[in-house]
C-alpha cells in the first residue's frame, strides 16, 4: 500500500488545518476542522488502501511529573532541577531548544495544558487509531529546510483559499517533515523521559550528544 503523509495546524482561535500530500509530495486533500473527530472522518478514506502517516504540531502528552533534570548550555551538562525550576518540558523539546532550532511551549502536567494542547492529546489518540502519529515542530522545520532545495510540495490551490493560507503553511510543514523523516532523511530527538519524541525533516548538523541523552545516573 501506497504513503499518504499528513501534516496538522493544532489551534483553538481558529478551525485546525490539515493537509495531505503522496509519496511525490504532491497535495491530495486539504481542510480546516475543530474537533478531533472530524478529521478522523476525513482521513478514513485515506487510510482505506493507504499507510497513514500523521504529524501533529502540539505535545503528544502533557508530563506525568516536573522535569527533574534541567540543561546547562554553557557547561554542556545535565543538572538536577531546584526550587527555581517550575519543572515544565520535556526532553524533546530541551533538544530543540539546545540546538537552536526553535523556542518550545514548555509541556506542563495535565491540569496546567492550555486548550490547544488539550487538543493536540487528543487528537494524537483519536488518530493513532488509523495510522501512525508523529510529534513535528514547524519552527524548527524552517530552520533546518531554509537553505535545503530537496524538501518541497506541489500544491493545488483551488481548496486553499476558502478560509485563507495562512495556517496551511504549518500544516505544510507538518507533511514535509513526516514525509521526509519517513523516507529516512530525518531524525528523532528527545525520548529519554518517556514523554514522546519530535521528528525534524534532516538529521541535526553538529549534534550535541550530551544533551540528545538523557540523564540515567
Amino acid at each position: 500500500m501506497k504513503p499518504v503523509y499528513v501534516g496538522i495546524d493544532v489551534q483553538v482561535s481558529r478551525p485546525c488545518v490539515y493537509m495531505a500530500v503522496d509519496e511525490s509530495g504532491t497535495m491530495m486533500d486539504s481542510g480546516w476542522f475543530k474537533a478531533a473527530r472530524e478529521i478522523f472522518q476525513s482521513l478514513e478514506v485515506w487510510a482505506e488502501g493507504h499507510v497513514l502517516h500523521v504529524g501533529i504540531d502540539a505535545p503528544r502528552q502533557p508530563l506525568s511529573k516536573p522535569r527533574k533534570w534541567y540543561w546547562n548550555g554553557s557547561k554542556k551538562q545535565w543538572r538536577k532541577k531546584t526550587v527555581r525550576d517550575k519543572g515544565l518540558g520535556r526532553h524533546c523539546e530541551v533538544a530543540i531548544k539546545a540546538h537552536n532550532l526553535a523556542n518550545p511551549q514548555w509541556t506542563p502536567l495535565k491540569q496546567h495544558a492550555p486548550e490547544w494542547m488539550t487538543l493536540g492529546f487528543e487528537l494524537f489518540q483519536t488518530l493513532e487509531k488509523i495510522g501512525t502519529t508523529y510529534e513535528v515542530f514547524p519552527s524548527a522545520t524552517y530552520a533546518m529546510l531554509k537553505d535545503d532545495p530537496f524538501a518541497q510540495l506541489t500544491v493545488n490551490f483551488s481548496n486553499v483559499w476558502k478560509r485563507g493560507a495562512g495556517d496551511l503553511f504549518d500544516a505544510m510543514a507538518a507533511a514535509v517533515t513526516t514525509k521526509e523523516f519517513v523516507e529516512g532523511q530525518g531524525c528523532a530527538v528527545g525520548g529519554g523521559d518517556g514523554q514522546g519524541t519530535i521528528i525534524l525533516p534532516r538529521r541535526i548538523t553538529n549534534p550535541i550528544q550530551e544533551v540528545l541523552s538523557w540523564p540515567d545516573y
